[in-house]
């Protein structure tokens, strides 16, 4: 309370003159052409008047009528005058407001300059935000008001960074340089994108000089922001790349099925997830942000069901064949992916985020992690850790890896090795499904999903070693990174290229990819 007061004392100090606008001073704001209004609005802002907020505000919300040189402040039956705010009753003649682009970014800049001085430090911060793009010398005279005012020393420094982006503008050659020095402080892009406007218009050396220094030590800060962005877009690509590797780990690094259909698995488990969307919205709207909690087990179940009808029915008969697996499975992709186009249509569906993975984390100025791609690498990690313990530590676990090594054995020993290959393969294909329930809140959902990860997924397996999870987790990681580092570089084309390149000289040269199978299993 004693800042709150404090506050308001320093901005009475400094004129703010409480309704201190005057009809005409309204009426001009509200009605005339754009340059008057503009003119009328700045003379009235330095003031910083809190009778000019609601008038703004109303503006923006084409809430004003104007009549007989006063302007009116209408909100459904309730009629004000925009100067002092008293009951009136609208005139017969009064005429709606109309504000072009350029108007409104006026109002919306001028509204910000208002809410500098607010008691809450929040809507401050917002209110600097707000300006850093909008601000002119005509606000130049309520920034100063408003540092002078301000007693939080973190946002106290970032307005006079804004008065420096200001400052830069201005005819006066001392202020252009002393602007230009305090730029060099600023960790924001926006700074950045000035100071290469100002450098290329500058006309004094002595300035442009100080703008080019103030420059290189602004980029050199966002550099940092730039390589970790870097970094967790191949950090995400790489976990959505193991996602969809997993299932095929299991399918073709345990069991030697060359699955071509794998992609269209992941597509029923995003069609699945867009399918639980919509009977929550339909049944349950009110717990819609929680859908995801029943898609992951749909999705999975969904895959998880025609992974071991297509395991009873086709792939049963071809175990041990390779290449009759790859040309079967590549014909059922093809089936799969008509009929998802008869039910659901050759057009992509949508497929919302819930709210909880809207956003994202600003971490720097210029980076920020979007919640959907974080919770995307959390769930991928959950995932592997749940495949590892299922095939390390349980008894089907057990099975699997007996099977795969020595079927005959096993099935002397009392393994049904048939259910243990439905199980299997049923297990590979869920994990596609949930693969498919991750990339729908990422992408677009359509019968075309799983074209696009099944070469890379098959790329991850090969790369990490056959029948190797540790080999999955590196070569989906490494090459995540290593594509996004390439983008960068030389772009997405000649990165996807380089990549292909990289791993056939690598598996030239290590055929058994990062980790070989040792001992028994190698046999």
């Amino acid at each position: 309370m004693f800042r709150l007061v404090c506050l308001f004392l320093c901005a009475a100090c400094l004129g703010f003159n409480a309704h201190a606008l005057t009809t005409e001073q309204a009426a001009r704001i509200a009605d005339g052409d754009s340059e008057d209004r503009i003119a009328a609005l700045n003379e009235v802002v330095t003031a910083v008047d809190p009778a000019l907020e609601p008038l703004l505000e109303a503006l923006l919300a084409d809430e004003v009528k104007v009549a007989g040189g006063k302007a009116y402040i209408v909100r459904g039956d309730t009629v004000t005058e925009a100067a002092t705010g008293a009951t009136a009753t609208l005139p017969a003649d009064a005429e709606d407001v109309v504000n072009n682009n350029r108007v409104r970014r006026e109002f919306e800049a001028a509204l910000a300059a208002l809410k500098l001085f607010s008691p809450n430090a929040a809507v401050r911060a917002k209110a600097i935000d707000d300006l850093r793009d909008g601000a002119d010398v005509g606000k130049l005279v309520v920034i100063e008001k408003a540092i002078a005012a301000e007693r939080v020393e973190g946002l106290k420094a970032r307005l006079e960074l804004l008065r420096a982006a200001v400052m830069i503008s201005s005819d006066d050659i001392a202020k252009r340089l002393s602007a230009a020095q305090l730029l060099a402080d600023s960790e924001q892009p926006a700074t950045r994108s000035l100071l290469i406007e100002k450098l290329a218009s500058e006309t004094d050396a002595e300035v442009k000089a100080a703008i080019s220094a103030s420059l290189s030590k602004v980029q050199s800060r966002l550099a940092w922001g730039e390589r970790l962005g870097v970094m967790f877009s191949g950090i995400s690509l790489g976990s959505i790349l193991l996602l969809v590797a997993l299932g095929l780990a299991i399918t073709y690094g345990l069991m030697g099925v060359i699955n071509m259909a794998h992609g269209e698995l992941m597509m029923i488990g995003a069609y699945a997830t867009y399918l639980v969307q919509n009977l929550f919205k339909a049944w349950l709207p009110d717990a819609f942000d929680w859908y995801m909690l029943a898609a992951i087990p749909a999705s999975f179940l969904a895959a998880a069901l025609v992974g071991a009808v297509l395991e009873r029915t086709v792939i049963r008969w071809l175990y041990g064949r390779p290449l009759e697996t790859l040309l079967a499975t590549w014909g059922i992709s093809l089936i799969l992916m008509q009929l998802v186009r008869t039910i659901f249509g050759a057009q992509n569906v949508g497929v919302e985020n819930p709210s909880w993975l809207s956003g994202g984390l600003q971490v720097l100025p210029n980076l920020t992690l979007p919640y959907n791609r974080i919770a995307i690498v959390v769930f991928a990690m959950l995932v592997l850790a749940g495949v590892a313990l299922l095939i390390s530590r349980t008894r089907l676990g057990l099975f699997v890896r007996g099977v795969t090594q020595n079927r005959r054995m096993a099935a002397c020993v009392g393994v049904n090795t048939a259910r243990v290959d439905t199980y299997a393969f049923s297990l590979g294909a869920g994990i596609a499904g949930l693969a498919g329930c991750a990339l729908s809140q990422v992408g677009n959902v359509g019968p075309d999903l799983g074209q696009g990860y099944i070469v890379d997924s098959f790329l991850v397996v090969v790369l990490g070693g056959v029948g190797q999870l540790a080999g999955t987790v590196y070569a989906g990681l490494g090459l995540g990174v290593l594509n996004k580092l390439l983008e960068g570089w030389q772009g997405a084309v000649l990165a996807k290229i380089m990549v292909l390149g990289f791993i056939v000289v690598f598996i030239q040269k290590r055929p058994q990819g990062i980790f070989a199978l040792k001992g028994r299993s190698a046999e």
